[in-house]
């Protein structure tokens, strides 16, 4: 079986649908900023949560469709797939860092579970301040600043390869004097 055209497929599919749940999860973070109403905050990071795991499923689509088109196109030895791995890897864990455990700490200041919670932990007590400071803070802006050198990042490594280069010039055969 040809395994080509699902390896151009899905990481194209895998794109669309991260670009739709993340979408949800960052256009939440920048309502966030300007909410003060404690049920519409939770209602926003409740959307955020829902959208995250398809992101997630998303992200390790794209990573292990990169991994098997390194096997079936043979880019192995090429730094281009190594690069693409490593930024697509690194991108992930800071967005977690960032994003999931600062939206967490807003979850907790509510007083409802956050995503990393283990289902029977009860929530902690809501609390008002630290909330309004966390909705303040600067560090809801640190996801969107690192989130946003993934789509310029990327692809830059895959450039020059074969699948992304132009077709190779057509070649005529040669024509004889005679005719």
């Amino acid at each position: 079986m040809d395994w080509q055209p699902w390896l151009v497929f899905l990481p194209i599919a895998a794109g669309f649908s991260f670009a739709l749940a993340h979408g949800v999860s960052a256009f939440a973070a920048l309502k966030l900023r300007g909410e003060r109403d404690p049920i519409r905050v939770n209602a926003l990071l409740d959307l955020s949560k829902f959208a995250l795991p398809t992101s997630t499923l998303s992200v390790l689509l794209l990573l292990i469709s990169g991994i098997a088109e390194g096997f079936v196109g043979g880019y192995w030895g090429r730094v281009w797939i190594w690069a693409s791995i490593g930024v697509l890897v690194v991108l992930f864990g800071l967005m977690s860092f960032f994003g999931v455990m600062h939206y967490d700490r807003v979850r907790h200041a509510l007083g409802v579970a956050g995503f990393y919670d283990k289902k029977d932990t009860r929530p902690p007590e809501p609390d008002p301040a630290a909330l309004a400071r966390m909705l303040d803070s600067p560090r809801a802006v640190e996801p969107a600043a690192v989130g946003s050198l993934g789509p310029a990042v990327i692809p830059w490594p895959r450039g020059r390869t074969p699948s992304a280069a132009a077709p190779p010039p057509v070649r005529h055969a040669p024509r004889c004097a005679g005719l």
